[in-house]
């Protein structure tokens, strides 16, 4: 389950609620799609806006309208209680797997994170995927932190940051982080600019937020690089540069609500306040970018 593509959709709100209506067409898209995976309630799904029950209720909701698709979710929380309620509810409504990411408001120690996972492994009846975001979680893991992590009982995957462009040093970061974990872990890559990179440099998966709204770009990529076509998937890659350029410059949150919202895949203004959006300036350039890279003609 944890190669390929896995595809983070958004969880779209409308008026400070959960619009399930259309967060169950966007899981039904990307299962018509045939990701390899959907991860509901990551960063772009917004699981930290969230409450127990709106989390509990968009597990639910992932997994009834996915098909034959594996569903991860989502289980990060400030307390370890807190975590542990999101696990349990995740595996109620019948998640493949989950997604942890330690997160922080005082600092963390490497102790407390591994003892974080140690936790949740041990009262896990699913796998559970390590995830390094450190944008998000103001946690950063080393790859000494991956290896303590990866030794431990039911741990499935890491989620990393994007590797460098340099294929060399791409694959020399890969090799490093496979040397510390056992070989049943896979990789899986993060920050979707690089992901070409990632991908040939080794990585077994991709963890994709334009995948969340944007399935098919993201699978020509992945097909390709995961076939050795390597040339292939960096070409893929590159023609979506102004997209990566909008992402580093606005964050990919906002640009896949943008997204999204002019797609009339989601309400507007579907992410939780405070976070306000594109203004009307920022979302004529990504409809600009859209529409220059045929985006909105995908089903």
């Amino acid at each position: 389950m944890f190669t390929g593509l896995s595809a983070f959709p958004l969880t779209p709100l409308a008026n400070d609620a959960v619009d399930e209506s259309a967060f169950a067409g966007l899981i039904r898209r990307l299962a018509a799609a045939q990701v390899d995976s959907i991860t509901a309630l990551g960063s772009t799904g917004s699981y930290a806006y969230l409450s127990t029950e709106e989390r509990r209720r968009v597990a639910h909701l992932a997994v009834e309208h996915a098909g034959d698709v594996p569903v991860f979710v989502g289980i990060g929380a400030l307390r370890t209680s807190q975590v542990l309620t999101h696990l349990e509810h995740a595996q109620q409504a019948g998640a493949a797997a989950v997604l942890l990411a330690p997160m922080s408001y005082q600092p963390l120690t490497d102790d407390d994170v591994v003892g974080l996972f140690d936790t949740v492994t041990a009262h896990s009846s699913v796998p559970v995927i390590v995830y390094d975001n450190p944008g998000t979680t103001h946690v950063t893991f080393s790859t000494e932190l991956y290896g303590r992590i990866g030794q431990l009982t039911g741990i499935a995957s890491l989620k990393i940051p994007g590797v460098p462009a340099d294929p060399q040093q791409a694959r020399a970061r890969v090799r490093e982080i496979r040397a510390v974990v056992p070989a049943h872990v896979s990789i899986g890559i993060s920050g979707d600019a690089t992901a070409a990179a990632g991908l040939s440099a080794g990585c077994d998966a991709w963890y994709s937020v334009l995948a969340g709204t944007l399935p098919d770009p993201a699978l020509r990529i992945a097909r390709a690089a995961l076939a050795g076509r390597a040339e292939e998937a960096v070409a893929a890659s590159d023609r979506l540069a102004p997209l990566w350029e909008l992402f580093g410059e606005f964050g990919s949150l906002r640009v896949v609500a943008a997204v999204a919202e002019q797609l009339d895949l989601v309400p507007r203004a579907c992410l939780p306040l405070p976070l306000q959006g594109l203004d009307e300036g920022q979302r004529d350039r990504v409809a600009r970018v859209v529409d220059d890279l045929g985006l909105d003609d995908q089903p």
